[in-house]
């Protein structure tokens, strides 16, 4: 009695463990949730980053860019052309102008109509592609212009496919970090109830501790130390698995809609706060059981 009375009175995290049997199936599943919640929560926190980078590549990308395009007879598209050029020659804010030849046109039409597709036989529009300073330039004073000197000029600034792209992104974003507080709370539900579980399966054991003194925050203390430290080994190792399966995903092309998913640079530390969290739900958790279930059963 005197030596719980000194564990009561200085109660250290590994003091308080051992009054607490270790087998039971409880800390087994407690460990095991915990790892596949870290796992999953590694994928969520990978997207959430990731989305974030990709909306700012994708807003950074159409915004410094722009396409016009000129429809005219063959007779007439060589002038049209001219005048399009001194146009944005002279408008502020464009940085440069660069006429798209056919051989681009071809491989841009190739993803849809192949690569034997006879673009010389088609009366295609010229495309025009326009860079940006960083101010951009004033696109409605620039139609205006084209509608009274070059009529068959129609310049498209992005605008219709950037906003789509970037509200996709930001709405991926937040739907990632949703993902992440639901796996915190039904790691927080499941451990509630391994705690609540392994409490009624040692009922034998607390009123022991009772009989000889010890008190509900020392015995809250014992379960709540072994549940915390079993959700923070189950965490570490979930959390281990899904940065080694980012490790090993191939690369996607600097093209490809997926680049840049996962980790990069100093990003790579980012999840290992995520076995610090799983403990310290879990120990809270934890906690609030076993004071529930201490309460009703004192």
């Amino acid at each position: 009695m005197r030596a719980l009375g000194g564990a009561r009175q200085a109660p250290g995290f590994g003091d308080a463990g051992r009054v607490v049997p270790a087998s039971g199936i409880t800390s087994l599943l407690t460990g095991i949730t915990s790892a596949v919640m870290a796992f999953l929560a590694v994928f969520a926190l990978a997207l959430s980053l990731s989305s974030g980078q990709l909306a700012q590549r994708w807003s950074a990308t159409l915004s410094q860019s722009a396409t016009l395009r000129i429809s005219a007879p063959p007779s007439e598209i060589g002038a049209q052309t001219a005048a399009v050029l001194e146009i944005l020659r002279t408008t502020p804010g464009i940085t440069s102008t660069r006429v798209l030849d056919q051989d681009e046109q071809r491989a841009l039409l190739e993803p849809w109509f192949g690569p034997d597709l006879p673009i010389e036989s088609l009366a295609l529009p010229r495309l025009i592609e326009i860079i940006e300073s960083a101010g951009g330039f004033d696109a409605v004073g620039l139609r205006l212009r084209l509608a009274s000197e070059a009529p068959g000029a129609v310049l498209d600034d992005h605008t219709r496919w950037r906003r789509p792209l970037v509200q996709a992104a930001a709405s991926l974003r937040a739907l990632a970090w949703f993902s992440v507080a639901l796996i915190g709370v039904m790691m927080a539900a499941m451990i509630t109830l391994a705690a609540g579980s392994s409490l009624a399966a040692n009922a034998p054991v607390i009123r022991v501790l009772r009989q000889v003194g010890a008190r509900d925050a020392f015995i809250a203390r014992a379960f709540t130390n072994r549940f915390a430290l079993r959700a923070l080994i189950g965490a570490a190792l979930g959390t281990g698995l899904g940065m080694l399966a980012f490790a090993i995903l191939p690369v996607a092309g600097e093209s490809g809609f997926l680049t840049g998913l996962g980790f990069h640079g100093a990003g790579w530390l980012t999840p290992l706060a995520i076995p610090v969290l799983a403990a310290l739900i879990a120990w809270a958790a934890t906690r609030t059981a076993a004071m529930r279930v201490l309460r009703r059963e004192s």
